[in-house]
């Protein structure tokens, strides 16, 4: 973040200082106290059940100088009526005043945000100083937050944007206009928030008439909904996937023994070869997003199609051998029918014995939810030799894989039936929606 006094805080945000006016934030702004850096700014939420004010001293211990809240605290504090107004307010003033010299890349889409933002910072990392979305945090808290890490050195600013609602990635695009706009695809994630597709579609598509002018739209050229998004600028477009007419395309797709991919880029005059540590074919259509993001922003193609470096954010398609010679795919995160079917056909890339699928709950899926859970318990099916259905709204994935179904009350139910069933050999993916909390049979068996 870039210095500020809290009198020039205050002044953004329209606020009133508590406290000793003078003292300067030089570091980001945190949610958590706990996690406040030296010099740091505690944001303050009354929340239904906890109030962030009652933490600010616990933000001062840990090296925060002040707060931003709703009232008065124990440090400095710039007092605002909303305080989640005043966030963004100051999260878009310090990137308007950084704004000559910065790239700022926009990326949503219903699947494969984060791991694409992960590939992307990797390979934006090489050529500048680059601050991203860090985990999941991309939503009307998370993107703010992340603005605010950038200083006077950023080159690249990458923010996932997420969206439960028509309006909700308007409303960050207002914050910050990308100079780069990635869409991945549009698929069946917070259907029963949106309603339809056809509104997810809509939701997505705000990130690209969010566009900076002259701003370059990336989108799947794989995904007929999202080449629709074309007309939604005047600027240039970059499309990417194994489409034949895709800009950068994805060719010679192949994968090794434990399911990781291996490819070529190719671009209307140039080409480079790919090798990715992650596990899934998907994973390929990921990276040729990143290129073209990277591409966009000026990196050259060698360079932007070399993400092996990359590190994706936590219980993402993590690979891990067991002690007693089984094989764990966790990528118990989230989860959406779309995800999930991505997660199975990388199971079923990888070599080893019996492939186990331990299936949770796919939450958000409105009047499609037990059809859903049905259809991939049916796909489940063709792709492993068991799968545990873990949880009572889970149970319709069980009547989807038919007999190759076990049913598992709950996680510690899932977790004692692994252990006493998983042999040398076998390969057993957790997935489900975060609120399933399947992280923990993943976690129990590691």
């Amino acid at each position: 973040m870039i210095p500020l006094s809290l009198g020039e805080i205050a002044a953004v945000v329209d606020g009133t200082i508590s406290g000793d006016g003078s003292v300067t934030v030089t570091a980001p702004a945190v949610l958590d106290g706990r996690q406040a850096e030296q010099g740091g700014l505690f944001v303050a939420f009354a929340g239904e059940h906890v109030d962030g004010h009652d933490y600010a001293e616990q933000a001062g211990r840990a090296g925060a100088v002040a707060v931003l809240g709703s009232r008065p605290t124990p440090l400095p504090t710039v007092v605002v009526e909303d305080a989640q107004a005043a966030l963004q307010a100051l999260a878009a003033h310090v990137v308007g005043r950084l704004r000559d010299g910065l790239t700022v890349v926009g990326l949503t889409g219903s699947q494969g945000k984060t791991s694409t933002k992960d590939l992307l910072a990797a390979v934006l990392s090489s050529t500048g100083p680059t601050i991203a979305t860090a985990g999941s945090f991309n939503n009307e808290l998370g993107v703010p937050l992340t603005m605010l890490r950038a200083d006077a050195a950023t080159r690249f600013l990458v923010l996932e944007m997420g969206a439960r609602h028509v309006g909700d990635i308007a409303e960050l695009t207002g914050l910050v206009a990308p100079d780069i706009a990635v869409v991945l695809n549009v698929g069946q994630a917070h259907l029963g928030e949106f309603g339809s597709r056809a509104a997810i579609a809509r939701a997505k598509g705000e990130l690209v008439q969010g566009l900076a002018p002259g701003g370059t739209a990336v989108l799947n050229a794989d995904d007929p909904r999202v080449v629709a998004m074309r007309p939604l600028t005047d600027g240039p477009v970059l499309t990417f996937g194994r489409a034949f007419h895709a800009d950068v395309r994805v060719h010679g797709l192949a994968l090794d023994r434990l399911g990781r991919p291996s490819f070529t880029l190719r671009t209307a005059d140039a080409s480079a070869p790919v090798v990715l540590p992650h596990v899934g074919a998907h994973q390929a259509l990921n990276a040729s997003a990143a290129a073209a993001a990277a591409l966009a922003a000026g990196v050259p193609l060698d360079m932007a199609a070399a993400p092996a470096t990359a590190s994706l954010s936590k219980w993402r398609m993590e690979l891990r051998h067991l002690a007693g010679g089984a094989t764990l795919l966790n990528d118990s995160y989230n989860a959406n029918p779309d995800s999930t079917r991505a997660a199975l056909d990388a199971l079923a890339a990888i070599e080893g014995g019996r492939r186990i699928a331990v299936l949770g709950e796919m939450l958000e899926l409105g009047d499609d939810s037990e059809a859903e859970h049905r259809a991939v318990g049916e796909y489940a099916a063709s792709r492993a030799d068991v799968v545990v259905a873990v949880g009572k709204a889970a149970l319709p994935v069980a009547g989807g894989a038919g007999e190759q179904a076990v049913v598992a009350a709950d996680n510690d139910a899932a977790v004692g039936w692994l252990r006493h069933h998983l042999a040398a050999g076998d390969v057993v993916l957790v997935k489900a929606s975060r609120g399933a909390r399947l992280d923990e049979v993943a976690a129990a068996l590691a």
